[in-house]
């Protein structure tokens, strides 16, 4: 199942039940806590994390991986130009 958070309203609990459904469905709900705790636990900085594992790729990687995950998942929705 997915949950497109683009295409819902995307209030504190509807953000937090897709994110919560989304480590459950992955992770299990003893799994999902765990990883929780882990995150509170550790006081993650999820954008240094991030930014430490976008600055080691080679120049042309991320593209490189965009493009890969845009042919093994095209898009299949119905966008509208506003």
């Amino acid at each position: 199942m997915t949950y497109p958070i683009e295409a819902m309203e995307t209030n504190t609990f509807e953000l937090a039940e897709a994110g919560m459904a989304c480590l459950t469905e992955k992770f299990g709900a003893v799994g999902a806590e765990a990883f929780i705790a882990m995150i509170l636990r550790e006081k993650l900085d999820y954008t240094r994390w991030r930014k430490t594992y976008y600055d080691a790729m080679k120049p042309g990687a991320f593209h490189e991986k965009a493009l890969a995950y845009a042919k093994e998942h095209p898009y299949t929705g119905n966008a509208q130009v506003i």
